[in-house]
């Protein structure tokens, strides 16, 4: 696939709220070790909310789309997980913005401007125990990817697989953020459940990508 169109972006939000629907309670277990335990209800809920919205509606641009996901976080979901995630997908829709397609130098400066949307609103950076430990190797990959010229669909599953990286390498950190960051030592061993999220939302939209 040499570029990601309308069509394919509203695909995979729907597809993505199903994976993350799947993996709700597996979500709340890896939150529950060392948080609240309600990631996985907060991230259904705000890409149910998404989905439900994508019924009926037509976007002329792929930034649109994104944006729209991301207000369904700000304004459904609480806590942080609706700040970063809605801040995530808003930045990648402002990426995005004026395109009715994305290839692959697209989805770089998507994630970039998501990654660097989200470390600012968040106050997390790498090392910290967060979604951004799988979240910042995979715009590295998009980025590598780019510059090698590969398409669309080669750039996300090399994505899927470096952010899938970096959500198990979150188990060896000491959180530096959240409600983690007052478990100390005793994190070490867990893995973020921010992390899993965007592994999952990667793996997806490489599997949306290659169907």
């Amino acid at each position: 696939m040499e570029a990601l169109d309308i069509a394919y972006w509203k695909q995979a939000i729907l597809d993505i709220a199903d994976t993350i629907e799947k993996h709700r309670d597996e979500l709340c277990k890896l939150d529950g070790a060392i948080g609240d335990g309600d990631h996985g209800t907060s991230m259904a809920l705000g890409l149910r909310t998404a989905a439900s919205q994508l019924q009926g509606r037509e976007f002329s641009e792929v930034g649109a789309l994104l944006e729209m996901v991301g207000g369904a976080f700000t304004r459904k979901v609480g806590g942080v997980t609706g700040i970063v995630f809605g801040s995530a997908f808003a930045g990648a829709g402002k990426g995005a913005a004026g395109k009715m397609e994305t290839g692959t130098g697209d989805l770089s400066a998507m994630f970039r401007l998501a990654l660097d949307t989200v470390k600012s609103r968040g106050k997390a950076n790498e090392g910290d125990k967060s979604m951004v430990d799988a979240l910042s190797p995979a715009v590295k990959a998009l980025e590598d990817a780019t510059s090698k010229g590969l398409n669309p669909t080669e750039s996300l599953a090399l994505a899927a697989a470096a952010s899938k990286a970096g959500m198990e390498s979150t188990s060896q950190m000491v959180a530096k953020v959240g409600r983690a960051r007052y478990q100390g030592e005793n994190a070490i061993g867990h893995i973020d459940a921010g992390a899993a999220s965007i592994a999952l939302i990667f793996e997806s939209l490489s599997t949306t990508a290659g169907v």
